[in-house]
Order: C-alpha cells, then structure tokens, then sequence
C-alpha cells in the first residue's frame, strides 16, 4: 500500500511538472499584457493662514474641496492670505464660492504660484490661467494643467502653491461671518 501511495505522489508530481513546463512556455510565447487606468484625482488643502486685521479663519479640507471659515466683530476689513495647495494628475479647475448675510467679499485675487518641490511639472508652473474673479456664485479662480509628477496626496514636495489675497468687508460694527468654499469642478 505504501509503495502504491508514492506511485501515485511521484505521478503527481510529474503531472504538475509537466503543466508547469506547458504553460511557462505559452506564456513565453503568447506574451502578456497588463492594462491599467489611474483614477484622476485632484486634492486640495490649505497651508496655514494668516489674517491680518481683525478676524480669523478656520479651515476644513476634504478631498477636492476647502472650506474656509472667517468670522470677527466690528467693521475692520481682514485680509487673508490663503495658500492653496492643488495636487492633479489631470488637468483641473478650481472654482469657488462665497456664502455670507452679514459680509461682503471686495476682492479674491491670486498673488504667487509656485511649485514645492522637484514633483511638479514646470509646466503647472508656467502655463496656469488666473480667472478674473467676479461677484457671481459660483467663480472660477484658477485653471491648469497636471501638477504632481509623483508622490502621495500629503508628500511635502508634489503640491503647486497659489496664494490667495481675500478681502472681506463687514456690513456693520457687529459680529459678522462669512464662508468662502474652493473645490475642483
């Protein structure tokens, strides 16, 4: 019994062996192709912000989309410098939108674009369309072409940097509160 046992092990075996030594050689012959798609995928988030005047901002990222959140009381006019940071494997389009009763947005303008690092295509450096920002909802501010040449969504050195200047004007001394939400379209 034992002796019919390996017969049937050994023969096994050579069928495996055999099957293997088949389909290695169509695979040589046959080749192989392999077809892949990358989702495109644009993210956005916010370096830290700087206020000046009276106010403050707060911030909340998710994904293509940034909310920014001013509040403050009296009838100073902050200004905010938001850096944007956009990381794409596609072209992109970020628009906006401003939500406020108690404020008003007097100007959203785009003061510098720069690249952070050896990730990114000179070529979103060089050929990015600043929008002239109107009062409509929603605006477009900015449109370019792919940014990040590799990396991850938080690698320190694959995000293009477009900095913002946002002014808001309270309509009165009181306590005021506005919304300004960026997102990829």
């Amino acid at each position: 019994m034992p002796g019919d046992l390996f017969k049937h092990i050994g023969g096994l075996c050579v069928f495996v062996w055999l099957f293997t030594v088949v389909s290695s050689v169509e695979a040589q012959t046959a080749g192989v192709t392999l077809t892949t798609t990358v989702s495109e995928t644009v993210l956005l988030s916010v370096a830290p912000t700087a206020v000046e005047g009276e106010g403050r901002a707060e911030v909340v990222s998710s994904g293509n989309t940034v909310r920014l959140t001013f509040s403050g009381a009296g009838a100073g006019s902050p200004v905010i410098r938001v850096p944007l940071l956009v990381r794409s494997n596609t072209n992109f389009k970020i628009s906006g939108r401003f939500e406020s009763d108690t404020a008003q947005l007097t100007q959203l303008s785009v003061t510098n674009v720069r690249a952070t690092g050896r990730l990114v295509s000179t070529a979103a450096v060089d050929n990015v369309e600043v929008s002239e920002v109107d009062a409509s909802n929603p605006f477009v501010v900015i449109t370019g072409p792919r940014v990040s040449l590799g990396g991850t969504h938080n690698s320190p050195n694959n995000a293009l940097q477009i900095t913002l200047l946002v002014r808001i004007k309270p309509d009165s001394v009181g306590r005021w509160l506005a919304h300004v939400t960026f997102f990829h379209d």
